[in-house]
């Protein structure tokens, strides 16, 4: 039995990080009780959360004062989330052009900036305020926790490491010894996921025997990486171990692969920098529940001609847009963040909680591929190919190059065969038409300088 992770949660989380601490624990609270309301209820905190969102908007963030009377909209007119088409869809890149112009001019003052990792192109700042923050980490304390994960439990961030600290000597020195001790108190191990030779994942599963972790926290192809290491070697001499995956989507080969090294808790998650968690399994594992007293998800579909979008109906592929019900400093509302989901249904949960369900995060939107004549197709058709033989791919991508040429890298599992091939050509001669295509069969695929794997590289398409 741990007795320190009651210890930290109850008392030194509180007293080292107060206020943080405090009001993160009490918005975590919340949460656990919120969840098991009744979806209309929830709905109804949303609308009160929406127009608080709107109100303050518009008379403090000259941005979307601007945005709301082109769209001859007043605060006043959207008072459920169901009224929110009547403000256009925001881009990244109307983020972008608007600069400073997204900065209340109002308390509460974003004070905690950040940047995007830059995956789909030009990284993005942005900031929020304190009181966003506390949202943040209560939302993902109670969707890990969904997985066994306990805030002061000893657990495993198998992740991406930042780069070394910049600065002389004692600088640096100084910046590590205070990265352990925030890691130390809060009873996290950290091994860097970037590199994934033989060695480093030996060096890993020597940590898990070690420390016995309650939960590991890792990138999604990392840790399905890390699993195959164990279960080819046969190192496993632990029990269950959840593992909460995120950064990047998790393939079913992956699920498995997981799931045979560390047992049958495997949980995904998905989120990103502007608004952290998202959405995330619990433990019936149908579909990603979304964090609705943190954020509206929409999931929409566009009409490439005219623009015009609508709701994507249940087990359609839309983009996925996020409005962030809590950031008054820089706020995000309506947000294209460059993903694609496919829409849940209304029908509830087996697990009974009220919030909304995502049924399938799909990945970056970004990407496009050119056909012979031109026109431009989106890359998920092919992606549509692969999740189709899925149990044969252990990773593919999809690589365009300045001649249009396509490559189909695919890193195949024994089962992989002629008749998945055919299946991928098919698909490729029915998207790609007038386009070369090559299948290739890899031993690996790189990562992208930010340690995320990239599904599909359209360099023609630019």
């Amino acid at each position: 039995m741990q007795i320190y992770g009651p210890l930290y949660r109850r008392v030194l989380y509180p007293a080292f990080d107060r206020p943080e601490g405090r009001a993160v624990m009490d918005r975590l609270r919340r949460l656990r009780e919120s969840e098991w309301w009744p979806h209309e209820q929830l709905v109804e905190y949303q609308s009160r959360e929406l127009r608080r969102l709107l109100v303050h908007a518009y008379a403090n963030v000259p941005f979307y004062r601007e945005r709301l009377d082109a769209a001859g909209t007043r605060p006043e007119d959207i008072r459920t989330p169901a009224d929110l088409p009547l403000l256009p869809l925001l881009t990244r890149e109307e983020l972008y052009a608007a600069g400073d112009s997204r900065r209340s001019t109002a308390p509460p003052l974003p004070t905690i900036r950040k940047t995007t990792s830059g995956s789909t192109g030009e990284p993005l700042s942005f900031a929020y305020d304190e009181g966003s923050e506390h949202w943040r980490q209560a939302v993902r304390m109670r969707g890990y926790g969904w997985a066994g994960y306990r805030q002061g439990d000893r657990v495993l961030h198998y992740w991406i490491m930042p780069p070394p600290a910049t600065g002389n000597l004692t600088q640096r020195l100084r910046r590590r010894f205070r990265t352990a001790r925030y890691h130390r108190r809060r009873n996290e191990r950290w091994a860097d996921a970037a590199i994934r030779s033989d060695e480093r994942l030996a060096t890993v599963v020597g940590l898990v025997r070690r420390t016995r972790p309650t939960a590991i926290v890792t990138y999604s192809l990392a840790g399905a990486e890390l699993a195959r290491y164990v279960t080819a070697n046969g190192l496993r001499t632990w029990g269950t171990i959840p593992v909460i995956c995120g950064a990047e989507k998790l393939l079913p080969a992956d699920r498995t692969a997981i799931d045979e090294a560390f047992g049958p808790a495997v949980f995904e998650t998905y989120g990103g920098r502007e608004t952290m968690l998202v959405a995330s399994e619990c433990e019936v594992h149908d579909g990603l529940h979304t964090q609705d007293e943190n954020l509206v998800v929409e999931v929409v579909v566009r009409d490439p001609e005219t623009g015009a979008e609508r709701p994507a109906r249940p087990g359609e592929t839309g983009e996925i847009a996020v409005t962030d019900l809590h950031n008054l400093g820089m706020p995000f509302i309506r947000y294209l963040n460059g993903d694609l989901a496919v829409a849940g249904d209304a029908s509830p949960c087996g697990c009974g909680r009220g919030l909304g369900r995502i049924a399938e995060v799909i990945g970056r939107s970004a990407d496009t591929l050119l056909r012979g004549d031109g026109s431009h197709c989106a890359g998920l058709g092919i992606a549509a190919a692969i999740r189709s033989i899925a149990p044969a791919v252990r990773r593919y991508q999809i690589v365009q190059a300045e001649d249009r040429s396509v490559s189909i890298r695919i890193v195949p599992t024994g089962s992989f065969g002629e008749s998945e091939q055919a299946v991928v050509a098919r698909y490729a001669d029915h998207y790609l038409t007038g386009v070369p295509v090559e299948v290739e069969l890899v031993d690996e695929i790189l990562l992208g300088p930010n340690g995320k794997h990239r599904f599909i590289v359209a360099a023609g398409a630019r």
